[in-house]
């Protein structure tokens, strides 16, 4: 006799993805999203997520800071975004999400600005399962800190900029 287990029923087989329609994985981040250009967010789509997720988180960060800054370099801190967005536009209001301080001081997306040479920038999403509750003031830190555990998925991809 077939014995079903009804916890296969909830696996998600599906894989969150975080894209853009700017720049291919691993690709160069066209100058217009530089700090010092126009400063404005690609577009990103999202898929993938998982039915139960309650809202995602995004961190847009920069590794290769570490050298020349002692730490990466956080450029853009989102959560609470809803679960069932599929696309941030190009300089995106992100009205309907809480948007942390970057490293930069500001609320608000802040492009690449390597310092020395070529960085990689990491493109980071959560699936939560559940909503943050923190001040616009927290950072990546605190928001990796306060997301840890309810993260049912996550995607990432990078692009580079040069110096």
């Amino acid at each position: 006799m077939f014995h079903h287990d009804s916890r296969e029923v909830m696996i998600d087989m599906g894989e969150l993805t975080l894209t853009s329609q700017a720049f291919d994985d691993g690709d160069r981040i066209p100058d217009e999203y530089g700090y010092t250009k126009t400063n404005v967010n690609p577009p990103l789509e999202i898929d993938g997520v998982p039915a139960d997720a309650e809202s995602l988180a995004l961190i847009v960060d920069d590794p290769d800071a570490r050298k020349p800054t002692g730490k990466v370099w956080d450029h853009w801190v989102v959560w609470n975004i809803p679960a069932e967005t599929t696309t941030i536009p190009e300089d995106w209001n992100a009205a309907a999400a809480t948007v942390g301080t970057n490293d930069f001081g500001e609320r608000d997306y802040g492009g690449p600005n390597p310092p020395d040479r070529e960085h990689t920038y990491r493109f980071r999403l959560f699936a939560l399962d559940t909503t943050i509750r923190l001040g616009p003031k927290a950072d990546a830190n605190t928001l990796e800190s306060a997301i840890d555990g309810h993260v049912l998925k996550r995607a990432e991809f990078e692009g580079t900029y040069p110096a």
